[in-house]
């Protein structure tokens, strides 16, 4: 199969026909410096976005988010529900192929599902209630629930964590161990000969791909490559990325550093597009397996220690690109709310210092890891040090890149044997204002996301919410999660901040979405 993909990319660099119409190096190439150097290649290995955006590119998934946050038909044509609503029976849209050329069909479907639903959260939800996924034919196969669920659709159009389609043999790896095989059926292929971890990540137009004939719109619709190439380049110098845009050498910085915009501003040919209007959100997340966060008087502690503006400040500066918020779904949102967090991120070192004494904090070193690579992350970790040992902890800051953050996060080691008790991070709004894909209150224990957290009662409240379907109620619900995160803290959310792309100006039609994609990107 491997050998298909490399004739495939090889006919890619000569022209579709695979005649040597122009040399590679007359071919478009676009440039990017994204947030974060691609070190894992597994989607569902971890909720890093950088893979996330990796899955993207060469794979397809069953459903997606539009531009509109509405959840669309992408691999899928159609669909019913039985009058019960318990057999959902999909069709697949007819010329689906994998990069190697064989056809994508439900045997490969199911099994992508299966090893989904075991890593990711909303899919575990899901398939507590499926009694069993099956293919019909080639093209249709059916999910039979054990009780109806309103989160089907949502499950599987989500923006993160989605059900990337794999070929069969790929898809019945193990979910605990991380594929070799990356043969996707997405509008890129991934040249892996070309894959150098800290230098580029590369990707050719995948020639065979049919899109969908709907208008582009956020994750859905028509994924048309319009250009030849997409290289990744890995650089974590900002001065020696705003260099490498301004003379052409690259083309586009995904998350540019808050104080050069205004420089960036003031060139002629660059411009700065904000495609994720949403905004993002900050989080502190604790791991609840050690002291001192294994104590939720420790814990509610640091909402009382912690004030968002002392870390939006630091991180981005500019009041323009961003704004506090004490709603746990973010502000101007159906579920927004402050209940349960109007005292708190107030910095209140009293209140703190008391919630310490009650937990029986013994100065336990809380291990707190900090990305140092990605500007709108690398300031955070010293304020969250600062105002822990305002409150009476002692903090113990280790500095690494986000790449290796994000390996050692998934390690449930003791803190002083490499483990960790914190760490900071940011998540885009479309995976936090709906309670069900808000990875963070998925309070499961073993299973649940780094930190895993247990909260029976949180777990009945989410359960609750998916199962209910009148609005008012399900409002309620969101609001009694957040007041139980309250008094027993999963993270803390540090605000809302906001960040433009920058690119040349030759450079046009990328996408409004909450995912940064390269499909219907042109090079002039």
């Amino acid at each position: 199969m491997g050998n298909r993909i490399l004739a495939l990319v090889a006919a890619c660099a000569l022209g579709v026909s695979g005649a040597a119409t122009a040399p590679a190096w007359a071919q478009t190439t676009l440039r990017v410096v994204n947030h974060s150097d691609l070190k894992i290649l597994d989607p569902i290995w971890t909720t890093a976005y950088i893979v996330r955006n990796h899955g993207y590119m060469i794979y397809d998934t069953l459903f997606a988010t539009d531009g509109n946050l509405e959840i669309k038909p992408q691999m899928v044509d159609k669909w019913t529900t039985s009058d019960d609503k318990l057999t959902w029976t999909f069709t697949l849209r007819d010329g689906l192929e994998f990069h190697d050329g064989t056809p994508v069909t439900s045997d490969d479907v199911v099994p992508s599902l299966k090893r989904w639903s075991v890593r990711d959260p909303l899919g575990q939800m899901l398939f507590a209630k499926v009694a069993e996924v099956k293919a019909l034919d080639p093209r249709t196969f059916q999910i039979q629930l054990k009780a109806p669920t309103g989160i089907m659709l949502a499950a599987l159009g989500k923006p993160s964590g989605n059900a990337f389609i794999m070929p069969k043999r790929v898809a019945e790896t193990d979910p605990y161990k991380q594929i070799e095989d990356y043969t996707g059926s997405g509008p890129f292929i991934f040249v892996k000969e070309e894959w150098k971890p800290g230098d580029k990540t590369v990707y050719v137009k995948n020639p065979r791909y049919k899109p969908r004939s709907d208008p582009p719109s956020g994750l859905a619709g028509a994924k048309i490559a319009k250009v030849d190439r997409v290289e990744w380049v890995a650089m974590s110098d900002q001065q020696t990325m705003l260099g490498a845009l301004q003379k052409g050498e690259i083309d586009m910085i995904e998350l540019p550093q808050h104080d050069l915009l205004k420089v960036m501003e003031a060139d002629r040919n660059i411009k700065l597009v904000n495609i994720n209007k949403w905004g993002n959100q900050y989080i502190f997340r604790f791991n609840q397996l050690f002291k001192p966060f294994d104590n939720a008087k420790v814990r509610q502690a640091v909402l009382y220690a912690f004030n968002q503006k002392d870390f939006l400040d630091a991180a981005i500066g500019d009041p323009k690109y961003y704004k506090t918020c004490k709603a746990m779904f973010m502000c101007d949102t159906p579920f927004a709310s402050t209940k349960g967090f109007e005292d708190k991120f107030d910095s209140n070192f009293a209140k703190a210092k008391e919630l310490l004494k009650e937990g029986g904090y013994d100065g336990t070193p809380v291990v707190l890891m900090q990305s140092t690579d990605i500007s709108v992350l690398a300031n955070l970790a010293p304020v969250a040090k600062a105002l822990m040992e305002k409150a009476g902890m002692r903090v113990d800051l280790q500095s690494m890149d986000w790449q290796t953050l994000v390996s050692r996060r998934a390690r449930k080691d003791a803190p002083d044997k490499g483990g960790w008790n914190a760490f900071l991070t940011s998540s885009a709004s479309v995976d936090i204002v709906d309670p069900l894909v808000n990875t963070y209150i998925n309070a499961i224990g073993e299973n649940a996301w780094f930190g895993w957290p247990k909260d029976d009662e949180l777990m009945k409240l989410r359960t609750a919410f998916a199962d209910e379907t009148d609005p008012a109620k399900r409002k309620d619900l969101a609001v009694a999660m957040q007041v139980r995160v309250s008094e027993n803290p999963t993270h803390a959310f540090l605000g809302q901040w906001y960040a433009p792309v920058a690119m040349r100006k030759n450079i046009n039609g990328m996408l409004e979405s909450p995912v940064t994609i390269f499909w219907n990107i042109e090079k002039k």
